[in-house]
């Protein structure tokens, strides 16, 4: 267990601390990781070199913290801590679920002090994000709350009604409601926050950043822009669109076969489109000052949306096809209209476009409060596939044993002790390996591969 910790970063779910003398900030990442998806935190490693040194006297310090997280978190917080021995040393693994909340640190009250996880920091959650965990303890969706703003004439039903009878399917009085595109509110009736975005006539005033940003730049910087569009439609046309801006400036070939014409994208048509409905219907629409951005560089095309993923999802989750809607009434519609095929096959179809296509895998990110997909047209990355032959050796090693030490690794490549340290320091500096020690001059350390570098190549 501990060596799996230990050879993963600092991140969403994860933290490491050296000691207990930062109560506060051990308490602030127990919150935000109830908030936001889980996590652990253990004790006794010294953070970014990964040093072990320990915790003196674990029982009574697993005490005080578990009467600490009863006395200053709101409401009532228990994580599970353990005491666990590596290698002569104890360490306090500190597991917090994640629970509907919002959870807070007592002495901060229950607005300042709310905080959520980006990344591998704890931010003080804002009225937006409070509002949001405490709509998903109600089992409420945002696009599903009344738009009181506006009223029935300011949605563009005729619109809708068209895009459902290219489907054949009914658009009547009755589903507009089944699909949550009305709601009441005090007794009378108003469009949903989700009709508004979907269909609203007049919809950039009430949701200002509800469009989506395009640019081609040159080469693979955002130094020189080539174009740049502004996409501002209903999100059904907004697909087709955003789509068609991508095309333009990705290079397309023509394979000329015996019968008939094949057209060749740089980029699968499907994974492009699935990455542009991903960011539409899993988009944070109650962020203001954010929109969707559609980048395309000279090697790559990055969609990225506000929002980072659903409270409760890990990225990890989210790879293995779990999925929770954001947007339940715009998700409903878009399934409707047959842009959605299934829920959670999005990543799943994204991933196998690429690998059909025979580039590499696309990369899924959560960057601060956003999520981004980004598509590459070439096989990138790190690799312990790529490179001489004793990298691949060392791959065969710890594909059969997990882990390697510097005197095996000297055995293997038939090298000195020194020469194999450095082989294997510079895969570490690369982020392919990790290091797991008590200290630089440890004999015993061991490396291991860093998560996901054997088995998904590209996308560490």
């Amino acid at each position: 267990m501990i060596k799996d910790l230990l050879a993963q970063n600092e991140g969403k779910t994860l933290e490491f601390k050296e000691n207990c003398r930062s109560i506060q900030g051990i308490v602030r990442t127990a919150v935000a990781f109830a908030n936001t998806a889980g996590g652990t935190i253990v004790i006794g490693v010294r953070d970014g070199t990964k040093e072990i040194v320990g915790v003196q006297d674990p029982l009574a310090e697993e005490e005080r913290l578990a009467n600490i997280f009863a006395d200053t978190i709101i409401p009532t917080l228990i994580p599970d801590i353990q005491v666990v021995s590596w290698r002569e040393r104890q360490l306090l693994v500190i597991r917090v679920p994640h629970l509907v909340g919002p959870y807070a640190v007592r002495s901060e009250g229950p607005e300042k002090g709310v905080y959520i996880r980006l990344g591998s920091t704890n931010r003080q959650a804002g009225p937006e994000i409070v509002a949001a965990i405490r709509r998903l303890a109600a089992n409420v969706f945002f696009d599903e709350q009344p738009c009181t703003e506006v009223n029935s004439e300011d949605i563009d039903f005729r619109a809708a009604s068209e895009l459902f009878s290219r489907v054949n399917r009914p658009f009547t009085p009755s589903s507009r409601r089944s699909l949550g595109l009305l709601a009441d509110h005090a007794g009378r009736e108003f469009p949903s926050r989700g009709a508004v975005l979907l269909f609203g006539k007049t919809r950039r005033s009430v949701f200002p950043d509800a469009v989506i940003r395009c640019a081609r730049f040159q080469g693979q910087t955002t130094a020189s822009f080539l174009d740049q569009k502004e996409i501002d439609e209903y999100l059904p046309y907004a697909v087709d669109s955003a789509v068609a801006f991508i095309e333009r400036h990705t290079l397309q070939a023509a394979e000329i076969g015996r019968v008939r014409r094949k057209d060749i994208h740089e980029y699968p048509p499907l994974a492009v489109r699935e990455a542009v409905i991903n960011a539409l219907v899993h988009a944070d629409y109650s962020i203001g000052g954010m929109q969707i951005r559609i980048a395309v560089f000279d090697d790559r095309i990055e969609i990225t949306n506000p929002g980072m993923l659903p409270f409760g999802i890990t990225l990890e989750a989210a790879l293995s096809g779990v999925s929770r809607l954001r947007n339940r009434v715009i998700g409903r519609v878009f399934r409707e209209l047959g842009l959605i095929e299934q829920w959670g096959s999005g990543i799943g179809r994204m991933i196998a476009a690429c690998s059909d296509a025979g580039i590499a895998p696309p990369r899924f990110e959560e960057i601060g409060n956003s999520f981004r997909v980004t598509l590459y047209s070439q096989r990138t990355g790190p690799s312990l596939e790529k490179g001489p032959l004793w990298q691949a050796e060392l791959m065969e090693h710890l594909r059969e044993h997990g882990e390697i030490g510097t005197a095996q690794a000297a055995r293997l490549w038939n090298v000195s002790d020194r020469t194999a340290r450095s082989r294997l320091q510079k895969l570490v500096k690369r982020g392919l390996l990790s290091e797991i020690g008590t200290g630089p001059k440890d004999p015993k350390r061991v490396y291991v591969p860093r998560g996901g570098i054997l088995s998904n190549e590209g996308t560490t």
